[in-house]
């Protein structure tokens, strides 16, 4: 591709992340993602290819993105995931390379994991089993855990990441801090956000990143701020002497939006440069249509120069606020 083009938004924000969304079917039914009966998943035509994910790389690699995680849905009930994985590792250089999985599959591919990550993202949102089920509406709870303490085991780190959910697993915020006091692991508490597909309108934020962090101040008295880069979406803490770390990411107050170097692309090849955006750019039939990458550079650079300076903003343009499950984002 003969383009010298580079990805930087009207707000000289540079962009170099992407989440790519693998699938948009996940094997758990979490009540903040998706309703119990589920959405209506995308036919197989109807998504990205392994091969034109990887073009999309290439093109995007070609612009500087360079650090890639990739989400879905659950990456892993897609078929040869791995190998997709692999033909990432093997063909691009990139500065992080990280997946968000739910852990519930991953005891399949132990062998195959360490040689693609230094750390992973697992959706984990309770400690105690009966909340899990009734929260994801599944009974996989052990094997989560289990799976969890292979990958520390196998010298992976692990980063858990928890949507605090009013009446749902309050209980578990002091138990997810104390779970780091011998363990070599990182919990990340996400506000709650509306995409849960349910139409429901007027979301209503009951524990943000203040809340949140003054009730774990009343059982850890001595908790230290940790320092964290300029685009980071989370918030860094410690209780001293204790050997992991805990962090806040405020999602719906979303306080670090005016750092924001991400897109992402959705399992149908849609380009969104704001999560809370109702406006995305289609990827998928160009790809099908062209053979010619420059074509595809310059309608990706021509969406991020719309990105919106932040979530409030991208809220601001639609005309309704929820629409859609986050599994159809792309968590």
């Amino acid at each position: 591709m003969n383009t010298k083009l580079s990805l930087k938004d009207a707000h000289n924000r540079t962009i170099n992340y992407m989440r790519l969304a693998v699938t948009d079917r996940c094997n758990l039914r979490c009540s903040y993602c998706m309703p119990e009966e589920g959405i209506n998943f995308l036919e197989k035509s109807a998504i990205l290819s392994y091969e034109e994910m990887l073009r999309l790389i290439s093109i995007l690699n070609e612009m500087g993105l360079n650090k890639i995680r990739i989400t879905g849905g659950e990456p892993f009930v897609r078929k040869d995931l791995i190998y997709f994985l692999q033909e990432v590792k093997r063909r691009f250089k990139l500065e992080s390379f990280n997946i968000t999985s739910n852990a519930t599959l991953l005891h399949l591919y132990m062998n195959e994991i360490p040689a693609l990550f230094s750390t992973m993202n697992i959706s984990l949102d309770s400690l105690n089993k009966e909340r899990f089920f009734e929260i994801t509406r599944r009974d996989s709870f052990d094997i989560v855990i289990e799976n969890i303490n292979e990958l520390i085991e196998r010298g992976i780190k692990v980063k858990v990441n928890a949507v605090v959910m009013n009446g749902k697993n309050i209980e578990d915020l002091i138990p997810f801090v104390k779970w780091t006091k011998d363990k070599d692991i990182a919990v990340r508490f996400i506000e709650e956000m509306p995409f849960n597909g349910s139409g429901k309108n007027k979301p209503e934020l009951l524990w943000d990143y203040r809340k949140i962090l003054s009730h774990i101040a009343t059982e850890f008295k001595d908790i230290q701020t940790l320092a964290s880069p300029l685009s980071s979406t989370a918030m860094r803490y410690q209780v001293k002497g204790f050997k992991g770390e805990f962090g806040i990411i405020p999602a719906f107050s979303r306080t670090f939006c005016g750092t924001c170097n991400r897109i992402r692309i959705t399992a149908k090849g849609e380009l969104r440069t704001c999560l809370y955006s109702a406006n995305g750019t289609d990827l998928l039939n160009p790809l099908r249509k062209t053979t010619d990458d420059a074509e595809i550079a310059k309608l990706i650079v021509e969406a991020v120069s719309k990105k919106e300076k932040d979530g409030f903003e991208a809220v601001n343009n639609k005309q309704k606020f929820i629409y859609e499950s986050m599994t159809s984002i792309g968590g």
